[in-house]
């Protein structure tokens, strides 16, 4: 629930521990966790989690929004401890973990995602500016190829994370997205001009006479 006055410190705990609560559920594939449920995790009673979340799945949507934010508060924080190269390593396998999360929440994330929310427009937008961010300063380092954008980036990691739907895919997903950064590592291709073609000399016919 919205409110334009900051919380106290004791229902900012509780607001948090639902979150955590809520997380740890969809995290462990529990879809279906009922509000009772996640209330009596976070040591709350289910009116507390109302008045903080109207419905089951604001409270989901607020979980979801949460997680966009850490990951898109990781970039700056990553490449002030590492590398270029090494910041968007570490971003890559962020998304990928971030995906495990989408697993759990999946069933309950189809009916906010039939809604108008605009929360995973943002989020998509969000993640790839922050993609973005990291490739640029990779190829200002010259180590990383500068001819990708964060989005279309953001598109090659949708791809491996849909693979969720296996099991046992998180490893697999880990290791196609090492190989994805060893493909960014490499210079883009340079165009050559095409070579001309050259034409050999008519030949002489055995009737022509020698000047």
């Amino acid at each position: 629930m919205s409110s334009s006055r900051p919380l106290r410190a004791d229902a900012r705990r509780n607001r948090e521990a639902l979150l955590a609560a809520a997380r740890a559920a969809f995290l462990a594939g529990d879809t279906d966790a009922h509000v009772e449920e996640i209330a009596r995790s976070a040591g709350v009673a289910v009116g507390t989690l109302y008045r903080h979340f109207e419905t089951r799945e604001a409270l989901i949507e607020e979980v979801y929004r949460k997680e966009v934010d850490d990951l898109c508060a990781a970039p700056e924080r990553l490449l002030d401890h590492h590398t270029p190269q090494e910041a968007l390593s570490r971003f890559l396998l962020l998304l990928v973990d971030h995906a495990a999360v989408g697993k759990g929440m999946s069933v309950a994330l189809e009916s906010i995602m039939a809604s108008d929310s605009p929360v995973f427009d943002d989020a998509r937008a969000r993640m790839g500016a922050a993609l973005t961010r990291l490739l640029d300063a990779g190829a200002a380092a010259g180590t990383v190829r500068d001819d990708v954008s964060g989005p279309t980036l953001l598109r090659a990691l949708g791809g491996i994370c849909a693979m969720r739907v296996r099991d046992g895919w998180l490893d697999e997903a880990r290791q196609i997205t090492s190989l994805l950064l060893d493909g960014l590592r490499h210079s883009a291709p340079t165009r050559t001009a095409p070579k001309a073609v050259r034409h050999a000399a008519p030949a002489r016919s055995k009737m022509s006479h020698e000047p």
